[in-house]
């Protein structure tokens, strides 16, 4: 199963030098059945370019809480075991849920396929959109625009073996 694990450009250094993504449970963001009936989608490649938003979303989430962090969203997309995320039963279809599992054991940063990261010209969309998630998630029409703003760049590809020049 692919999981998209949401970091900062930090926490990636920082699973570089532990060698893994986390000790578990971990949060990520996969193609969970309530993923699948919120996009109505049958197709695997869209339904995981869905997995992966919802990850960077949570990844805006991190630097929203952190301002020392640099603002780029990071999201490592890694291959686990079926059955290794489970989706929570208790969140069922809560849109601020939507995708999201728990990676039970260690995620060893080994069985990354990819990382995907803001460019540098994403930055000021990024910090605004930190800056005004809260009034976003309060119903605020003009923060959640500023939240759009940075939802417009897409997230670039590396491979992970470029992670020591990333971090």
């Amino acid at each position: 199963m692919r999981v998209y694990v949401p970091l900062t450009l930090s926490g990636l250094a920082e699973a570089h030098r532990a060698g893994e993504l986390g000790a578990g449970p971990l949060v990520a963001y996969a193609v969970t059945p309530a993923l699948r009936e919120w996009y109505l989608s049958d197709d695997i490649e869209e339904l995981e370019y869905a997995a992966l938003n919802r990850a960077a979303l949570a990844s805006l989430r991190l630097l929203a809480a952190d301002d020392a962090v640099a603002r780029r969203r990071v999201v490592v997309a890694a291959d686990v075991p079926d059955g290794a995320a489970a989706a929570g039963p208790d969140r069922g279809l809560d849109p601020a849920a939507l995708g999201e599992v728990r990676v039970a054991g260690p995620l060893p940063l080994a069985k990354a396929a990819a990382v995907h990261v803001d460019s540098a010209d994403a930055e000021a969309d990024v910090r605004a959109a930190a800056g005004a998630l809260a009034a976003a998630d309060g119903g605020d029409d003009d923060a959640r625009f500023v939240v759009d703003g940075a939802e417009d760049h897409e997230l670039l590809w590396y491979a992970t073996q470029e992670i020591p020049s990333l971090v």
